[in-house]
């Protein structure tokens, strides 16, 4: 197969990395690609997000499948254009993709098929806002109903700091969705999915403010891990029956039928796990530890998603080890990024046993440096035989990796080694 990856991130760079494993796969492709990405595929300059740019690529490559990596460019209806050029595509249609672009429409999506999830209530001004907080009550939460890069959640016991986001997003003519707060672990589960069937991968866990001790704001995501040795015996099964199943059929129902990935975000408490969101892509930074431990080839597994063939008894094979991955990211991260400075000591950190360097804001400068080109720069996957010696993996390469302005977090997946996850127990109503 000839292959095309959308997208700039460490995300596709997993994807590249995993695809390139798969003995069928034999051309790979990315655009636009990234400073690493260049290594695993040929890179062009064409906008993920232009439809008609990417049919046009698509075209030119004779590519045997697109796949789609961040939310933008199915929000803008990449997938309906290769779809109706023709073109075998792994992402789902723009219809679809309203299960992430609107947070409202996912939580109607998931009362309509009885998918547990926390109360909810979508305001459009403060007085709205005002009376959703008070009905819910602390810890708050506020989600701005539309795409946010991953920063647009605010869980908050300040009630003043939950109404200034709600105003930040009404200002900017949004409108938000204050929920219950869902106490409990948090879990990110990726499905495949080709429109009826489903299989799940390996379930993550992801960190998602900038400092240590969940302190701080949101981010993208600043390190995660996978497998997870503290979910309760059968919780995917449960979260295939529960959620994913009905979601499929609501979604086939309403005549858009869901082809991709389906990211189911959870949160496991005392009444089982709950939804807390959902995106329509593979999730950064999980998606860098999930695939480091596929054995299952993923080129074919996305080809026949995209074809309706995967079928009701799928099943993927993992590798028996653990993976942990730590985000460096730029100076001035979430609220901006420092660009153009020299990222040294990659090759030394790909030197060590089990360490691998996934790629996200990196760029070339003038003079062929490696340099930062985003907020969050690059993931140092750790692999090793349990959670302690891939965490001193992944820590021993970020140690090697050197920038001006570097941050990271030490403690990614630090209280699941020690065994300090708590899952509530499980309530019999």
């Amino acid at each position: 197969m000839k292959i095309l990856v959308l997208g700039n991130g460490g995300r596709e760079h997993a994807l590249l990395r995993a695809l390139s494993r798969d003995p069928q796969v034999g051309e790979l492709h990315a655009a636009p690609g990234n400073a690493g990405m260049a290594d695993a595929a040929t890179l062009h300059p064409v906008d993920a997000a232009d439809p008609a740019a990417v049919v046009g690529l698509a075209r030119e490559l004779a590519a045997d499948l697109v796949v789609i990596g961040p939310e933008a460019p199915l929000a803008a209806g990449v997938a309906d254009a290769l779809r109706e050029a023709g073109v075998a595509v792994f992402g789902p249609s723009k219809a679809a993709a309203r299960l992430e672009v609107s947070k409202a429409f996912a939580k109607d999506v998931m009362t309509a098929a009885g998918v547990p999830t926390a109360r909810a209530r979508v305001c459009a001004d403060r007085a709205a806002a005002e009376a959703a907080l008070e009905e819910f009550g602390a810890p708050h939460v506020v989600k701005d109903d539309g795409l946010a890069g991953g920063k647009g959640v605010v869980v908050t016991e300040d009630r003043a700091a939950a109404l200034e986001h709600a105003e930040a997003c009404f200002a900017a003519g949004g409108t938000v969705v204050v929920e219950d707060f869902l106490d409990g672990p948090e879990v990110s589960l990726f499905v495949v999915c080709d429109g009826e069937h489903a299989v799940p991968l390996t379930p993550a866990q992801d960190f998602k403010r900038i400092h240590d001790g969940d302190a701080g704001p949101n981010t993208g995501g600043m390190g995660a891990y996978t497998p997870l040795p503290w979910l309760p015996e059968g919780f995917v099964d449960e979260v295939m029956d529960r959620v994913v199943r009905p979601v499929l059929a609501e979604m086939a129902r309403r005549g858009a039928p869901f082809t991709g990935v389906l990211f189911v975000g959870l949160a496991v408490t005392a009444r089982g796990p709950e939804v807390i969101e959902f995106n329509v892509r593979f999730g950064d930074p999980e998606t860098q530890t999930v695939l480091a431990r596929l054995q299952t080839p993923l080129g074919q597994l996305l080809a026949d998603a995209a074809a309706g063939r995967l079928g009701a008894d799928r099943t993927l094979e993992w590798s028996d080890d653990v993976a942990v991955d730590v985000v460096l990211a730029s100076a001035g991260y979430p609220a901006g990024s420092s660009t153009g400075d020299v990222i040294e000591g990659v090759e030394d950190a790909l030197a060590l046993e089990g360490v691998d360097v996934l790629h996200a804001g990196t760029a070339r400068n003038e003079d062929g440096a490696l340099v930062t080109a985003g907020g969050r720069v690059l993931a140092v996957v750790g692999r090793g035989a349990d959670l302690a010696q891939a965490r001193e993996r992944a820590y021993a390469g970020a140690e090697r990796i050197r920038f001006t302005g570097a941050q990271r977090r030490s403690d990614i997946a630090l209280r699941a080694e020690r065994g300090q996850i708590t899952v509530p127990e499980r309530s019999q109503a």
